[in-house]
């Protein structure tokens, strides 16, 4: 009796997963619930910043705007330009803090992951192991260490204390190490050092190159991260604030000023958003096309 063999889906001249159309049709409809509650917080932050006061005390609240307004955002810097230290002030700290931040968690990060990667130096494996086990402890428990630490070597109400922390990232380390290990060969490494490559030269030239999505998306994630980060508890300073906190610091917790708490959420998720957008076609693409074959 012959055997029944089962016909596999193709699709556009490919064979694709053996998987029913049903189940297709369940995993899409599961995906899209999921991106419609995920979206729905970011879609509710941008109809409230359009809204006037008189649509925001509605209840329950609606799902639209019926007069949209720029009123929000006018009493948000408003409100700003009437404190002593400028909202220039907020800006230059928000940005120089994230670029600084995500340029030395880039550099460090890789350099450390390259030479943990492809040197094989003493104890390397002990390291390896430490920042591993490094991502298992959250920041809550290591709180009280490090503002002794801060205190010890003068970073308190500094600049430094909201950048140096991100450089000491073990994420982004991790993350570039092992795509370091997965797509670079020690063959490659050989050869560049029998041809008389510097370490330095290799780790930029051939490295770098090579682990591209790695890096963007480190880029991507560290600035995200800083962008978004509140008020410091090591900074008390206003000239040393950020955006974010000066927001929250202004507007307050009053409903009134619902509207520009939310203009000023706005205004804070646009530019990670587009820096978002901008790498991941990018990291698409050389995810596609990176990486290599024996």
């Amino acid at each position: 009796m012959a055997t029944k063999v089962k016909k596999l889906r193709v699709k556009k001249h490919r064979v694709v997963l053996n998987r029913s159309a049903g189940g297709d049709t369940a995993i899409t409809v599961f995906m899209v619930i999921l991106g419609i509650l995920m979206f729905l917080p970011m879609y509710i932050t941008v109809i409230t910043a359009f809204k006037p006061t008189a649509e925001l005390s509605i209840v329950p609240p609606k799902f639209y705007v019926v007069r949209p307004t720029l009123k929000n955002f006018i009493d948000l810097f408003t409100n700003m330009n009437q404190t002593w230290v400028p909202v220039t002030r907020y800006i230059f700290n928000t940005v120089y803090i994230s670029v600084a931040s995500t340029f030395g968690a880039l550099v460090l990060g890789s350099m450390t992951a390259y030479a943990l990667s492809r040197i094989r130096m003493p104890g390397y494996k002990v390291i390896n192991s430490m920042i591993k086990y490094s991502l298992m402890i959250g920041s809550t428990i290591t709180g009280t260490y490090n503002f002794i630490i801060y205190c010890k070597i003068g970073l308190l109400n500094t600049y430094a204390i909201s950048i140096l922390p991100v450089w000491a990232g073990t994420l982004g380390l991790y993350l570039m190490k092992n795509f370091i290990d997965d797509n670079i060969s020690d063959e490659m490494i050989e050869a560049a050092r029998i041809d008389g490559a510097h370490e330095f030269t290799i780790y930029w030239k051939i490295a770098m190159p090579l682990v591209k999505p790695a890096w963007l998306t480190l880029i991507v994630t560290t600035f995200q991260a800083v962008w978004a980060a509140g008020a410091s508890g090591y900074v008390w300073s206003e000239n040393l604030k950020t955006f974010n906190s000066a927001i929250a610091a202004i507007t307050g917790t009053s409903a009134s000023a619902g509207g520009a708490m939310a203009a000023g959420a706005l205004i804070m998720m646009s530019v990670p958003i587009v820096v978002f957008v901008v790498n991941q076609s990018k990291i698409v693409e050389t995810m596609a096309s990176s990486g290599m074959k024996d």
